[in-house]
């Protein structure tokens, strides 16, 4: 079975209960060279992917223009892959960033974070009392308030509350920044396409429905968490199961059993 999903560009990955991971889709820059190893956490980027290991490095394949791959030696607990850049939490709470930094998006951050999400080319994190900050270029002036979850997408950007509120900001040039009422909680923020998995278990998902990366499928699937990627979306069922849905022509969307 399956306990993690990250879509990308045009290839998706997965993390199994095992602690292996196995990716599909394009591969036309290695970003489905499945690593050896165990892993606690996978993530994939545009071109690119990684995934954190049991003892804390991060590990990286695929597109490594630009230094993306190049991850820091330490010790990690979390990793995100963005466009051409990646970060990742360092286990003492400072955030790292390595890769194409134009817009100052890998910037490293100094003080004590609980989660940090790369964007396209900017990205936000948490601090412990929930508080979000950004940098890098565009959509870095997020909500005031406290914040459980953070998701970065092309040219926006979503948080999660305590209470399971949903905020979004920036660009909403297809509605992916549209108001949602309910509770939820899990978010992810793709290219121009926002899906968040409700209290229920159920995922909506609203923005650009091209490709069909918004029709969720319909059927009995509960799920725990979602991936929006460029034009797919991937969803992990309670059973553990992925189940991915949007384009598919590189076979992005088609997810092997649990």
């Amino acid at each position: 079975m399956f306990t993690a999903v990250s879509a990308g560009g045009s290839h998706t990955c997965a993390l199994r209960s095992t602690g292996t991971i196995v990716c599909w889709g394009r591969n036309n820059e290695g970003q489905l060279t499945d690593p050896t190893g165990t892993f606690t956490a996978v993530s994939a980027g545009s071109f690119h992917s990684c995934g954190l290991r049991s003892s804390g490095a991060i590990h990286c394949w695929g597109l490594s223009t630009g230094g993306r791959t190049n991850a820091p030696s330490g010790s990690f607990s979390a990793v995100s892959a963005g466009h051409e850049h990646t970060c990742g939490l360092r286990s003492a709470g400072g955030i790292a960033c390595w890769g194409n930094n134009l817009h100052g998006q890998s910037a490293d951050q100094t003080g004590s974070f609980t989660a940090v999400a790369a964007g396209h080319n900017h990205n936000c994190s948490l601090s412990g009392a929930g508080t979000i900050s950004c940098w890098g270029s565009g959509r870095t002036t997020p909500p005031a308030g406290a914040f459980t979850a953070i998701a970065m997408g092309n040219s926006h950007s979503c948080a999660l509350s305590a209470a399971g509120a949903l905020s979004c900001w920036g660009s909403n040039s297809h509605g992916q920044t549209a108001g949602q009422t309910g509770t939820f909680s899990a978010v992810s923020a793709g290219d121009v396409h926002t899906c968040a998995v409700n209290s229920a278990g159920a995922i909506s998902c609203w923005g650009n429905g091209a490709n069909g990366r918004t029709a969720v499928p319909s059927g009995s699937n509960t799920y725990t968490a979602v991936s929006a990627g460029n034009a797919h979306t991937c969803g992990l069922t309670s059973a553990g199961a992925v189940v991915c849905w949007g384009a598919n022509n590189s076979g992005q969307a088609s997810a092997p059993a649990p």
